[in-house]
């Protein structure tokens, strides 16, 4: 248990870390009384949306739980109680940071880029370290409690149910807050951008545009509450799938307890390294912004690789490890290598995702060029750098799936999804760092605050939008190798049913399932999973064109019975189209979020039903999340790259995009006008529907293994 103590230590540092980041910023300068009054309106918007965001939230919760207790056990529904509360928490308590550190960073950077970019992440890495530190704290806490209060054995079936319901709750979360504030931030983006800039022509942030303040209030509860819940929901279940599959690989050997920790322990060192690497941002006498967030990433991730053998010493050790298996071993040297190609992983994708994503980078800068002939080639270029994207992620993560499956099979490739998520707290500090400069610009704008403060505040938005694309990459690519481990998972308790039948009467019939594609079962299976991700991204994409729209209409309509708005003669009504997105949101995100929560339902009774074979229904059923992982790998990854690549070319114009032929294109031209319109495809593209569906993957999988254990 002094290893199980230690990890639990490392969680609760990065706590007191959060404590002492938060104090930090709250000290800071808030500026002045007009700034202060902008930044109150984000804070107000942003908490009344959330709270009624998980007031809703929390009825379908209290209905899951009294299912998870009648249909599993009391431990199943605590453990779903626990993560659920853990995943809502990190996403509020980041919103709470990140809405009083917007004013600060403007404040700060009035005195210099240094000093706004160090409020700015320092606020972000609040948000990081606590979606890792609670994440470890509530699998290790409840792994705690599971086992040496209730006395379950570590592999059990009690203990590794209690621990996937867990991963239900949080990923339950994750889906509605990350859809939900999606379809807000968004809404309001297109919206304000399609009357305020292209048919007004004022700037982005002009205080006339009654839309500024709801697209402030976005960025807060879609980017930083949004992503802290899916991080969070994508941290729990990979670590939760690793210690299932050990418990399945290592079962009735003397190192299960071990083995179960090793993960755990990875992530506790992790904290650690990340908490060091927070302290290594500070800007360059280069000036770069992304050179100095990087230079933190690096120190992580170098330091990760010690953290990385000393969880493999401490734990399982270097030699041989016996597995359930007779004859077959597994190598903790093999592991460790495993654990770092997981590093090398996360890097690869970082890198590719910025070169997509990145101002001054060829995709980017060929869909600026598309932009001078207009909007339709501007359309038609970002479409196809986001098809393209997907390529280099995609091959990446194959050579990262068959490196680490020759190494320490399936069990290695979980130990390096889990090398990379140890890396959730730094990653998640660079995304929460995005939402932060660019309410900081939006508040340096309508105070009127000096054009040099608005320069400093858009060189860290401008960087603030390729991080939160990388984080998104990486949020991506390491949900489809979570989701694989979780699907490795499925395949193996399935196995285990069939085999021990005596014990469970449900499986005493099924006599093998097999995936093999000449079951016309399995390619249906593949299919209906393979539309998921498809259809919940149409309905998404949907979703916020019905909100935008609805912000136009409300933009144009106080537009026309206000004229002086536009003459700075009477004050825009804020609070309606904050108060209109609020609702539209939490309308919009019901029935898409339950789309893959019930799909795996559907699949399996609806072919059990037509074909009578229980064999064929968990054949389909498998083959289903084989669909939605595949598909939704490539859905997820198209979409925020090219979305990001879309932002960033709008943003070329802002700075003087120079053609092919030497023209200067400014802010306001015809040239810029289509970008904006780029943008506006781009913008639910990468902040709702791609992101959404990366809890989407994994639930659909968690699903599945809840139903095992249902049937069971």
């Amino acid at each position: 248990m002094t290893i199980l103590f230690g990890v639990i230590a490392c969680g609760l540092l990065s706590v007191v870390y959060a404590i002492w980041a938060t104090r930090s910023v709250l000290a800071a300068d808030q500026g002045n009384a007009r700034m202060q009054e902008i930044a109150g309106y984000i804070r107000e918007g942003a908490q009344a949306y959330l709270t009624r965001q998980y007031k809703t939230i929390a009825v379908v919760g209290i209905l899951v739980f009294i299912a998870a207790w009648l249909l599993l056990s009391a431990e199943a529904a605590f453990g779903f109680l626990i993560g659920a509360v853990l995943s809502g928490a990190a996403g509020f308590i980041g919103m709470h940071v990140s809405v009083r550190a917007n004013v600060r960073t403007a404040q700060a950077a009035a005195s210099s880029l240094a000093a706004g970019l160090d409020i700015a992440f320092k606020s972000g890495a609040i948000t990081g370290l606590l979606v890792a530190g609670l994440a470890l704290l509530g699998v290790s806490i409840y792994y705690y409690i599971l086992t040496a209060i209730l006395g379950h054995a570590g592999g059990s079936r009690e203990v590794t149910d209690a621990l996937v319901a867990l991963g239900f709750g949080a990923s339950l979360i994750s889906i509605f807050a990350r859809l939900g504030g999606g379809i807000f931030t968004k809404g309001a983006d297109v919206g304000g951008d399609l009357v305020g800039k292209v048919e007004a022509g004022i700037p982005e942030d002009d205080p006339r545009n009654p839309a500024t303040i709801a697209d402030n209030v976005g960025d807060n509860v879609g980017d930083c509450a949004g992503m802290a819940a899916d991080l969070f929901e994508t941290y729990a279940v990979s670590v939760v799938a690793t210690m299932v599959l050990a418990s399945i690989f290592f079962a009735g050997t003397p190192v299960i307890d071990s083995v179960m920790l090793y993960p755990l322990l990875i992530c506790g060192f992790s904290i650690l390294t990340s908490i060091v690497g927070t302290f290594f941002v500070k800007l360059g006498s280069n000036g770069s912004i992304m050179g100095a967030l990087y230079r933190g990433l690096i120190v992580t991730g170098a330091l990760s690789v010690i953290g990385l053998g000393g969880a493999t010493s401490m734990t399982i050790g270097w030699g041989d490890i016996q597995t359930a298996t007779a004859g077959e071993a597994v190598n903790g040297t093999s592991l460790f290598i495993c654990g770092l190609i997981g590093l090398v992983v996360t890097a690869l994708i970082v890198v590719i995702t910025e070169y997509y994503t990145g101002t001054n980078k060829r995709p980017v800068n060929s869909i600026a060029q598309a932009s001078v002939t207009g909007h339709g080639t501007n359309v038609i270029q970002g479409l196809a750098v986001s098809l393209e994207s997907t390529a280099l992620p995609a091959i990446v993560i194959v050579a990262g799936i068959i490196a680490t499956f020759q190494l320490g099979g399936l069990f290695g490739t979980g130990i390096a999804v889990t090398a990379m998520l140890g890396l959730a707290g730094m990653i998640v500090a660079l995304d929460a760092f995005g939402p932060v400069t660019d309410n900081a610009g939006g508040i340096a704008e309508m105070s009127h605050l000096p054009p040099e403060v608005r320069k400093v505040t858009d060189a860290l938005d401008a960087v603030g939008n390729t991080t939160k694309a990388v984080t998104k990459g990486y949020a991506i690519g390491s949900a489809g190798l979570g989701a694989l481990v979780l699907f490795a998972a499925y395949s193996y308790d399935l196995k285990y049913y069939v085999s021990n039948a005596a014990q469970f009467p449900y499986f005493a019939d099924v006599k093998e399932v097999s995936f093999d594609l000449s079951n016309p079962y399995v390619v249906a299976g593949l299919i209906f999973g393979g539309l998921i991700p498809y259809l919940f991204g149409g309905i998404a994409m949907t979703a916020v064109g019905r909100a935008g729209g609805a912000v136009v209409e409300e933009v144009r309509r106080q537009f026309r019975e206000k004229p002086g708005i536009m003459e700075g003669k009477d004050r825009p009504d804020y609070g309606r189209a904050v108060d209109m997105l609020t609702k539209a949101a939490i309308r919009e995100m019901i029935i898409p979020s339950l789309l893959p929560v019930l799909a795996p339902i559907v699949v399996y009774f609806g072919v059990l039903i037509i074909s009578g074979s229980k064999a064929s229904a968990f054949a389909a059923l498998g083959a289903s999340l084989l669909g939605v992982i595949v598909n939704g790998l490539f859905v997820a990854i198209s979409m925020t790259s090219g979305g990001g690549a879309w932002d960033n070319a709008k943003k070329s114009f802002e700075d003087g995009f120079v053609d092919k032929d030497g023209v200067r294109h400014l802010k306001g031209s015809e040239a810029h006008k289509a970008s904006v319109t780029g943008d506006t495809v781009g913008d639910p593209y990468k902040d709702t529907a791609g992101p959404a569906v990366n809890p989407a993957i994994k639930i659909t999988n968690i699903v599945a293994l809840l139903l095992l254990a249902i049937l069971a």
